[in-house]
């Protein structure tokens, strides 16, 4: 680790750099670029020059670069931020010998890339260092160390002279090393820390390249490392010299803040030298273990390494059984007292080497049951890596990924069979079903997703936001689990939610929530009910519907029977399931809901129209056949006559 092998950097997939020099009229610009590009200083240079070019192996990272020069004039200022949008660092120049071109950078340049914005590196460059006043001299880091304050974004500042040749190749150098190996991922300036991210993922490979899984690298693992990383392996001395700087920094108390232990270097050590590379401005070394190991600059998986997945619209996605006892495997690990609860401290430490844990936003978050004591059993556990799976494949392959998977990422998952075959064979072989639950304000959705997950009953205002709930549901007999994940879909939403014509292509079963109650809750519900069918029908996405009659602790509103009888009789479904979420009796509606799920042919519901389709087109296809038959019989009679005929000329 003590030392890079030139030309190893991935420079995260960058086929090249793109330089755009921006500032105040006369401010050196063009000399800049030109002297850099040339070695030499132009006598005449133009107003703003065509880009330029610098030769590939002008640098170490052997990485093309492209260097843009912008005009000063205001008349071209549109032209001026198009190129900035399109840089992948900026440099802003001012003359050192015109102290109103530096004021100018924290008035203008830098709030109007902020104002563009633009997020790329910033490289402050003094030109005409040699003009200068010599009776003015300041100390740059006097000058600049307010500006930098404010804008983070500059991630250099240099002074230079183009017709003194001083520092001006460095100039780019520090631009393009913005670009391939930039500070801000990385490294907290103000706290001078390893960022979060860049922690988490520097844990991940220290994990992989901890072969005896011994909590440290001993000297063997320790050059693999350097080998995989760098392609030159450490010399004994080396391996000694690199421990002890670590010991002299990092002596330790206790277990776990020593940075070398009796079996090698720890991951404290560890996160403790690559702080250290970067404090001393060898980002480069950091940023080629990340590259190495599949990190892009978010210091995330790069894309490629993730599997994608092309599946009809009716098709998901579900973990593999293997996959399953893969992550009962890191339940059992974490839960280290074997309580069938994993604290919310000990699921961050499975997501630990992750960017971040991915259940702590919506719509994961809060979408499991939770125990007792704030934690995850292991069904609830299972059901969060169902859900993502089904909403997410990719991401929930990549977490997969950074928590330890060990086989082959595509093979983690299987894509299930299509809704409409399952329709034709009667059965569904899934694991996982969703659950469209639709109905009008106050029905009493969320009172039934909460219910799924045992929370507790609690008046709460009308959702205007999708929500989720999954739970693994027993059926009983068989033996079997299933998991259901409910989607709650607010009434404002059916509406756009319907707007796509494949939006049902994902539904295994929806469900229609009314407040038994309330008959104007009872006439939305079965107006949902036909509009979902009738775009079901009109789609060939057809799904089977149940009808839930919620808050079956108060009083039915008048004819409430006779009215779910004629709409549930009409339609050809199952008559309404009361439930009480208040009372706690769901009267069995998940196991219920799971059984239409399996046999998706049953509950089809079938609207006016829909049976008026089908009745036209039986008839088109009874008149088709009774055509077919009849032209059938003119041939045979045709046939049978040309062969009389022929007979009689015969005999004749």
């Amino acid at each position: 680790m003590a030392k890079v092998a030139s030309g190893t950097t991935s420079p995260g997939g960058k086929g090249g750099v793109r330089i755009v020099v921006a500032g105040d009229r006369g401010t050196g610009k063009s000399s800049l670029i030109v002297t850099a590009a040339t070695d030499n200083y132009p006598v005449n240079v133009p107003p703003v020059l065509p880009p330029t070019r610098l030769p590939d192996d002008f640098y170490p990272d052997r990485i093309p670069v492209t260097i843009i020069d912008t005009s000063s004039r205001v008349e071209d200022s549109g032209k001026v931020a198009e190129e900035l949008k399109r840089a992948d660092a900026v440099v802003l120049t001012y003359a050192c010998d015109k102290p109103e071109t530096l004021d100018r950078l924290s008035t203008f340049w830098l709030p109007e890339l902020r104002r563009l914005e633009v997020k790329v590196p910033v490289i402050v460059v003094g030109c005409k260092l040699d003009l200068r006043d010599e009776n003015q001299q300041v100390s740059l880091e006097q000058v600049m160390s307010p500006i930098m304050q404010q804008f983070r974004e500059i991630e250099t500042c240099i002074e230079c002279s183009a017709f003194k040749h001083i520092q001006i190749p460095e100039v780019f150098y520090y631009a393009q090393k913005a670009v391939l190996h930039p500070t801000g991922p990385l490294f907290d300036q103000e706290s001078q820390t390893l960022k979060p991210r860049c922690v988490r993922a520097l844990k991940r490979i220290f994990i992989l390249c901890d072969h005896d899984r011994d909590g440290a690298l001993s000297d063997a693992e320790l050059n693999d490392f350097q080998v995989k990383c760098f392609n030159a392996p450490l010399q004994p001395s080396e391996i000694v010299g690199v421990k002890r700087v670590v010991e002299e920094k990092l002596p330790g108390g206790g277990a776990t803040d020593r940075g070398v232990n009796e079996r090698g270097l720890t991951l404290t050590g560890f996160l403790f030298l690559h702080a250290l590379f970067i404090e001393k401005g060898r980002l480069e070394t950091t940023w080629t273990v990340l590259r190495k190991f599949g990190y892009n600059n978010d210091i995330k998986l790069a894309d490629e390494l993730i599997p994608t997945f092309k599946r009809a619209p009716d098709q998901s996605v579900e973990l593999t059984n293997e996959t399953i006892e893969f992550l009962r495997g890191i339940y059992e690990l974490f839960d280290s007292d074997y309580d069938n609860n994993l604290r919310p401290v000990e699921l961050e430490d499975i997501f630990s080497t992750a960017p971040e844990s991915p259940w702590d936003e919506a719509p994961y978050k809060d979408a499991a049951e939770r125990t007792a004591l704030g934690g995850l059993s292991v069904n609830a556990f299972l059901s969060e890596w169902a859900l993502m799976t089904l909403l997410d494949p990719s991401r929930a392959l990549e977490n997969l990924i950074y928590i330890g998977y060990p086989g082959d990422p595509s093979a983690a998952v299987r894509i299930t069979r299509r809704r409409r075959l399952d329709r034709k064979k009667q059965q569904s072989e899934r694991n996982v079903f969703q659950c469209f639950v639709f109905g009008p304000k106050n029905a009493g959705k969320s009172a039934l997703l909460n219910s799924f997950i045992g929370r507790q009953f609690a008046d709460t205002s009308s959702s205007t936001e999708e929500k989720y709930a999954v739970n693994v549901v027993d059926l009983p007999g068989s033996g079997i689990k299933k998991t259901l994940i409910l989607r709650e879909i607010p009434e404002d939403g059916v509406k756009k939610l319907l707007s796509n014509k494949e939006s049902l292509a994902l539904c295994d079963i929806a469900i229609f929530v009314h407040d038994s109650s309330d008959e104007f809750s009872w006439r939305r519900a079965t107006e949902l009910l036909v509009e979902v069918a009738s775009h079901g029908e009109d789609t060939g996405y057809e799904v089977p519907c149940l009808i839930v009659a919620a808050k079956d602790d108060l009083s039915s509103f008048p004819m409430a029977i006779q009215e779910s009888t004629r709409v549930s009789q009409d339609m050809g479904i199952e008559a309404p399931i009361p439930i009480s979420s208040k009372m706690g009796d769901t009267n069995n509606v998940f196991r219920r809901i799971v059984n239409a799920a399996e046999h998706p042919h049953l509950s089809i519901p079938e609207t006016e129209a829909g049976r008026s389709r089908k009745q036209y087109h039986r008839l088109i296809n009874r008149s088709l056949m009774f055509v077919s038959v009849g032209a059938a019989v003119t041939i045979v009679g045709l046939a049978a006559y040309r062969v009389y005929a022929a007979r009689k000329n015969t005999s004749g």
